[in-house]
């Protein structure tokens, strides 16, 4: 049995003296694992970075076999994300949060789509930002844990939300928060497509989206946030303090 599909690479580790595990999330055959022959010499590592869109052709003699991966490299996001460090932490932390939470060989075209835009859009470092917290929240709902950011959870109307409820990941508007303001994320304009986002509204969004993300798809699976997960808010959370309401 064989495919071929663009895929973007997830992860890669090494396996036996030459040979690499890599994980891709391909377009119409969803996140997938393979062997990659000789992955390990330096010509073939460059091409098996996180983050990197392939031409990827997977073979094996079942469908539920390992198999093997070969590759032809397309656009190599992850040598573009190098030389600024918002634009690898937003590379690792959203293939990382693709390569924790989704299903295997569970088809999943939308995500595929918005982290291979995401990525393409990679040298735009730290304005990339709020297209990485849409990038969560997409995954959150393509899982079936979306936000519902479209009315007042209370009131029922649409008009002046202003928080998020940890629970339930419905909006609140500011009237209807009265006392529990406080108990509430709060809810970043950027994320509703009024405004432009500041360095506070990122890390409030990036705040949003790491709950749920830990409390419903990775807490299932039993599984903390990965690590370059946690890296990326730390670093948006030190440059949202140095100048809280400057536009990302």
């Amino acid at each position: 049995m064989e495919w071929t599909d663009h895929a973007i690479v997830l992860s890669a580790r090494p396996h036996g003296e030459a040979g690499t595990i890599a994980t891709v999330l391909s377009a119409a055959h969803g996140r997938h694992a393979g062997h990659v022959p000789g992955g390990q010499s330096a010509a073939r590592r460059a091409v098996w970075q996180p983050g990197n869109l392939l031409c990827v052709r997977w073979a094996g003699r079942m469908a539920d076999q390992l198999g093997s991966f070969s590759a032809e490299l397309l656009d190599a996001a992850a040598a573009a994300a190098m030389e600024d460090p918002f634009a690898l932490d937003i590379l690792l932390a959203a293939t990382a949060v693709a390569d924790g939470v989704l299903p295997e060989r569970e088809p999943h075209p939308e995500v595929f789509a918005a982290l291979a835009a995401l990525l393409r859009a990679i040298g735009l470092g730290a304005a990339l930002l709020p297209g990485a917290v849409a990038f969560e929240a997409g995954v959150l709902a393509a899982l079936g844990y979306g936000l519902d950011l479209e009315r007042c959870a209370v009131t029922g109307r649409p008009g002046a939300l202003a928080f998020v409820s940890p629970r339930t990941g419905r909006a609140v508007s500011a009237e209807a928060a009265g006392e529990w303001a406080e108990k509430l994320f709060r809810l970043p304009p950027f994320m509703l497509g009024r405004a432009a986002a500041t360095r506070q509204d990122i890390a409030d969004g990036l705040r949003i989206t790491g709950h749920f993300l830990a409390e419903r798809p990775f807490a299932a699976l039993n599984r903390p946030l990965p690590a370059p997960r946690d890296r990326l808010y730390d670093r948006v959370l030190a440059w949202a303090a140095e100048s809280p309401d400057a536009e990302a």
